[in-house]
């Protein structure tokens, strides 16, 4: 990701926020030290950050995903951005590492390449996001252009270091200078060369790529699972090229960049069960973490802050609906969601549903909804 980057179904609206008693509660958020500054191409730096001892499992993170910064603002104190980790939690990759290349009038990128240098605090979020492989043993496929690369090294360096498949990679820049990670991708293909395939598109040489010569290049990876990341006409054309090669389109995952609407930094107010309440909500059981929870669901309160009111600690980053930290699946029952940038139609008729977007469905009856993270 990067800057501004059945049961259950996906609702425009819902009911109001219910009119209780609130409470706040901090962000789950920690001030990291950037321990090295990586330049990686002329307009791309990579931020190394040291992960302190007790904080190593809050960010603890699968490959693909991605950390949220909040980045000072002299207009509004600070803004949140996203970055990709170009760093595998699997082998001796360096500490947790997010590349951020410069993007025109982009204020995040160009603060943090401008400003931070090697001890520079910065205030994290977990890790989030579900653009990452659920098997590293698969044959993959892996899209990227330009700064869409920072995921799928991520996925790349992870797939050769802990799996066993083969990896194709296609990169797609504007010339030779744009190639960001050109030493790595080098390095690892000297270093498997029985398993991975790199192959590098330069507009400079080749012109935009086109769906035709896409297909010519993807036919044969198309039974691939395959991770696609980039500038929105790059990741359509990859996935019509796929598809046009006969590959399963569920087995295409494409990155999505949205932008947060939301301050995920902010003061977190939730509300708190008010006397005589229950009586009106519906009965929630919540499986999280091994441990069962069961509790009245107040209409319009959505179902993070309930557990955050009731001192359960939820899992969630951004709260706006786009990174998919608070996935969870509903096995009885009905919720609606009032946002919804991550989970496709798949996902919805399986149950998924955004732990952070869900209220209770005015038409589920008394018997209750069951749900698990």
């Amino acid at each position: 990701m990067a800057e501004p980057a059945a049961a259950p179904v996906a609702a425009p609206t819902s009911p109001p926020q219910a009119a209780v008693p609130a409470t706040a509660v901090r962000p789950r958020s920690r001030a990291l030290r950037v321990s090295r500054v990586v330049q990686e191409t002329a307009d791309a730096h990579s931020l190394v950050f040291e992960v302190p001892a007790e904080d190593r499992e809050m960010f603890r993170y699968r490959p693909g995903q991605f950390l949220t910064l909040r980045i000072p603002s002299e207009r509004t104190g600070s803004v949140a951005r996203c970055y990709s980790l170009a760093s595998s939690p699997h082998g001796a990759d360096p500490g947790l590492t997010v590349t951020v290349k410069r993007t025109a009038g982009g204020y995040g990128s160009n603060w943090l390449c401008d400003n931070v240098r090697a001890g520079t605090e910065l205030e994290v979020l977990a890790p989030a996001g579900l653009f990452t492989p659920a098997d590293l043993d698969v044959d993959l496929f892996l899209a990227a252009g330009g700064s869409g690369v920072t995921p799928v090294l991520s996925i790349l360096r992870s797939a050769l270091a802990a799996g066993t498949g083969r990896v194709a990679v296609l990169y797609a820049n504007r010339d030779e200078s744009s190639v960001i990670f050109a030493a790595e991708l080098r390095r690892l293909a000297a270093a498997h060369p029985e398993r991975l395939t790199v192959l590098h598109w330069l507009e400079s040489v080749q012109g935009v790529p086109t769906v035709p010569q896409l297909s010519a290049l993807v036919g044969s990876y198309a039974d691939r699972e395959a991770f696609v990341c980039g500038p929105g006409p790059f990741m359509d054309a990859v996935s019509a090229a796929l598809r046009s090669a006969g590959a399963d389109p569920h087995r295409v995952h494409v990155e999505v960049f949205t932008s947060l609407e939301a301050d995920p930094f902010a003061e977190i107010v939730v509300p708190r069960a008010v006397e005589g309440e229950e009586s009106e909500a519906v009965q929630v059981v919540v499986e999280l973490d091994g441990d069962t929870h069961e509790l009245a669901w107040p209409a319009g309160v959505r179902l993070v802050d309930l557990l955050l009111s009731k001192g359960i600690d939820a899992p969630y980053s951004c709260r706006d609906g786009v990174c998919g930290a608070c996935q969870a699946q509903v096995l009885k029952g009905r919720v609606r969601m009032e946002s919804n940038d991550v989970l496709d139609d798949d996902d919805l008729a399986e149950g998924h549903v955004l732990g952070c977007q869900s209220v209770p469905d005015p038409e589920t009856p008394g018997a209750g909804i069951h749900v698990r993270f």
